[in-house]
C-alpha cells in the first residue's frame, strides 16, 4: 500500500521510512513464505490510513518482524525495555520505529508515544501479555495496553500469530511439534473499539478492558491457544463495540 508515501499529512522523513518499509517488505515476504510457510489471512481488515493499535498473541522471538512484514502498512511496536539491552537488537528495534516500555508499570513516557503515534495516524503493535507464552497459550496480560486504548479511543486490530512457536528461540517449553520446516499464519481480524462506561454508567475497570481485547484475540484461536481466556471464548465480551465500519472506508487489500 504506497498511499503514506504520497500523503503530505506525513512528514518528508516518514514517507521515506514508509518507502523503505514496502521495500523491505518487498524482499522479506517472498523469503519468509518459502522458509516458514507464512500464510497472512484478514488484510481487508488493516484501514488503508489513521491510527490504530495492534494486538496480538506472542509465541517466540521472531513475532513482531514476522507480524510487520505480514501487514501491508508498518507496525511500530512497543519493545519490553529489557529487549534495548542488546546494542544490536536495540539498533533494529529503533530502525523499525519500536520503542522501550517497562511491562506491569504505567509508563507515562512509552504510553504518551503510543499515543502520539497513533493520533499522528500510525499503526502501533503490543502484545498485551509482555512476554513470549512458554505454553504456546494465552497468558494473563498486563492492563497497558487498554489504558493507551482508553485514553486515545483507538480503533483496535486484533490479530493471531500459529506456528512461531516452531521457530528458533520461542519461550514455549515443551510444547514444541518439532517440524523441520515450520509453518506460521498470521491473521487480521475485525477492528473493533471499547466502551469506557457500562450501559448504566459504571466505568469499566482497566483488568476487564484488558479481558475484553484478550478475549477478541482467544476467540480467533485454536482451542488448544486459548489458555487462561478460554473459558471467556464463546462469546464478545460487552465493552467490544463491533460498528467500526466507518473507519475502515478504504481497507487495505
Amino acid at each position: 500500500m504506497i498511499d503514506p508515501i504520497f500523503d503530505k499529512e506525513f512528514s518528508p522523513r516518514r514517507r521515506v521510512k514508509h518507502a523503505l518499509f514496502l521495500a523491505a517488505r518487498g524482499v522479506l515476504l517472498p523469503i519468509l513464505r518459502v522458509t516458514v510457510r507464512l500464510r497472512v489471512a484478514g488484510m481487508a481488515n488493516i484501514p488503508r490510513r489513521g491510527g490504530a493499535i495492534v494486538i496480538c498473541n506472542h509465541l517466540g522471538w521472531f513475532d513482531p518482524p514476522i507480524l510487520d512484514a505480514a501487514c501491508s502498512r508498518p507496525i511500530l511496536f512497543m519493545a519490553k525495555e529489557e529487549f534495548m539491552n542488546y546494542p544490536i537488537l536495540r539498533w533494529f528495534a529503533r530502525q523499525s520505529g519500536a520503542f522501550p516500555v517497562r511491562r506491569g508499570t504505567a509508563d507515562r513516557k512509552a504510553l504518551q508515544h503510543a499515543q502520539s503515534l497513533i493520533a499522528d495516524g500510525l499503526l502501533v503493535g503490543m502484545f498485551p501479555e509482555g512476554t513470549r507464552s512458554k505454553t504456546g497459550s494465552l497468558q494473563r496480560a498486563f492492563t497497558g495496553a487498554s489504558l493507551v486504548v482508553v485514553r486515545s479511543n483507538a480503533l483496535i486490530i486484533p490479530s493471531i500469530m500459529i506456528g512461531t512457536e516452531d521457530l528458533p528461540m520461542s519461550g514455549n517449553r515443551g510444547q514444541k511439534r518439532g517440524r523441520l520446516w515450520p509453518k506460521v499464519r498470521v491473521v487480521f481480524g475485525e477492528p473493533f473499539r471499547l466502551a469506557t462506561r457500562r450501559p448504566n454508567g459504571e466505568r469499566y475497570s482497566l483488568d476487564e478492558l484488558t479481558d475484553a481485547m484478550m478475549i477478541e484475540i482467544a476467540r480467533m484461536l485454536p482451542p488448544q491457544y486459548r489458555g487462561v481466556y478460554a473459558d471467556l471464548a464463546d462469546r464478545p465480551h460487552p465493552a467490544v463495540l463491533r460498528d467500526c465500519t466507518e473507519s475502515l472506508p478504504n481497507a487495505a487489500r
